[in-house]
């Protein structure tokens, strides 16, 4: 009994080890147009969870002269799961943001930081928060991280960071927002769910950028990135996207060269869920003719060889797309970004070796996120910041949606439903093959949505792929959009 005592005592201990940091700096910047002083500030929030206590690492950014209760607030975060939120932070919402060319794509081997006109922080402030096992973030013993990397245990602990960030700095009264990317805007769903349901928090604006709410609509096998057997809704849902890349890299017959990349991608759309998805519902009951007038379509629309994709059954998986497209030319396409281009040790193969678009981009995000918290905001912390965590990714945990797909759509159709005056913005781009834009059109054409409350998403489109504020058109674009919606909806 003393033993067990004892390791309870030196528990305890080490709990109170943990403690919070906190650097700040104040700056002016031009945002919008508007002339703008803050206050950057780094910091640990540390609080207890279902008994665990975690420090969640963020970055804030507060008007000066700002009155507290009337100033909008956004709090961002990034997916994965097991990425940090350096790309919504250092790509639109900060003050500063990683130095890209036209394209989006980068300029030298280490990231440069610039100023960020684009940033929204004329109209509202923004904290950057980084999820356990990311960033900074952390627990006070190591071994508890994994507790975090859960579905439902990490949206309550956002939903926490968040209440206790509200309660600290007197932010109750204000406006809220919620932005999410990627994984993030499943977990934007349900956060915005357990917010409202549990702690009584509404949000004026949810902020969706390349959005995935339902997993059956991509279908992945966790591993291989490969559709899972049986779910033919994802070959439909993909192939706008595969035909907008195949546009992109000009692979397609002068008449689809010439149209607009909105009207060529909606004459795809009428097909994908028109012959084709008919076609694939047939499955071995398809005849012949049938066959080979679908693989005839599919390759004008794709790109892909009509022998090639009657080889694999008129299904193409997206790691075979990206490996396939530019094959003739030894080069491979992004999931993420389908604009990048890779090369692979060899032609023959059926899948990409890495993403071009993430190998692009990740260094770049890593030497600017660290040269920023570190040398101009004063951040001192001899962890590493962990851009982007396999590990996490890898172990987590969904035991919520055992023998189903993950699926949050149900969490916002409620939040909708329930606090009307919720609003929602959806930004989607075309040459993202990682949450392709249809499948976030069949999602919410599918929630079941009253009228009433229907008119209250507003889905934008762009010319680039999963971060397309990388490609600074489209950056300028979203940027513009997202300010008229917080103006709209304050």
């Amino acid at each position: 009994m003393a033993k067990s005592k004892s390791k309870k005592k030196k528990k305890k201990a080490k709990l109170s080890e943990i403690k919070e940091k906190r650097a700040s700096r104040q700056s002016t910047g031009i945002f919008g147009g508007e002339t703008v002083v803050y206050t950057a500030t780094a910091a640990t929030q540390v609080f207890e969870v279902n008994d665990k206590k975690a420090s969640f690492f963020y970055v804030a950014y507060t008007k000066d002269d700002a009155e507290p209760a009337t100033r909008p607030i956004l709090f961002c975060f990034n997916g994965g799961p097991g990425s940090s939120t350096v790309w919504l932070h250092l790509g639109i919402f900060g003050p500063k943001r990683m130095e890209f060319d036209e394209d989006g794509f980068k300029t030298g081997m280490q990231g440069k930081l610039v100023e960020n006109e684009h940033s929204i922080l004329d109209v509202a402030d923004v904290v950057c928060v980084d999820a356990v096992g990311t960033g900074f973030s952390t627990t006070a013993n190591k071994e508890d991280e994994k507790e975090f990397h859960h579905y439902k245990h990490d949206v309550e602990a956002f939903s926490f960071f968040i209440v206790h960030y509200l309660n600290r700095n007197g932010r109750w009264a204000s406006p809220k927002y919620l932005a999410g990317e990627s994984y993030g805007t499943l977990r934007g769903a349900a956060i915005a769910h357990e917010l409202f349901s549990t702690h009584g928090v509404e949000f004026n604006g949810i902020v969706l950028i390349s959005s995935i709410l339902n997993y059956q609509t991509v279908g992945l096998d966790r591993k291989s990135l490969m559709f899972h057997p049986g779910n033919d809704l994802p070959y439909a849902l993909y192939l706008p996207s595969y035909a907008a890349t195949a546009w992109y890299h000009g692979k397609l017959s002068d008449e689809h060269q010439a149209k607009p990349i909105g009207e060529f991608v909606a004459e795809v759309e009428d097909f994908a869920l028109g012959d084709y998805w008919s076609t694939l519902a047939r499955g071995d009951q398809l005849d012949d003719d049938t066959r080979e007038s679908v693989a005839s379509r599919l390759s004008e629309y794709t790109g892909l060889g009509a022998e090639y994709i009657d080889r694999y059954d008129l299904r193409i998986h997206i790691l075979r797309f990206c490996k396939e497209l530019l094959r003739d030319q030894r080069r491979t396409v992004g999931r993420i970004d389908s604009r990048y281009v890779g090369i692979d040790r060899v032609r023959d193969g059926n899948v990409i070796e890495a993403d071009p678009s993430l190998d692009a981009t990740g260094a770049v995000a890593t030497s600017a996120l660290n040269h920023y918290l570190r040398d101009e905001i004063g951040f001192d912390s001899k962890e590493i910041y962990k851009i982007m965590s396999m590990k996490v990714n890898e172990r987590w945990e969904y035991e919520d949606f055992k023998n189903q797909y993950v699926d949050t759509s149900e969490n916002m159709r409620e939040v909708l439903s329930r606090s009307t005056g919720t609003r929602v913005f959806v930004a989607n781009g075309y040459f993202d093959l990682a949450t392709p834009h249809f499948a976030t059109e069949y999602t919410f054409s599918h929630m079941g949505l009253d009228p009433e409350v229907r008119k209250n998403v507003r889905m934008e489109y762009y010319e680039a792929g999963h971060m397309m504020y990388l490609h600074q058109p489209s950056l300028e674009a979203l940027a513009g959009h997202l300010r008229e919606f917080v103006n709209d909806t304050t």
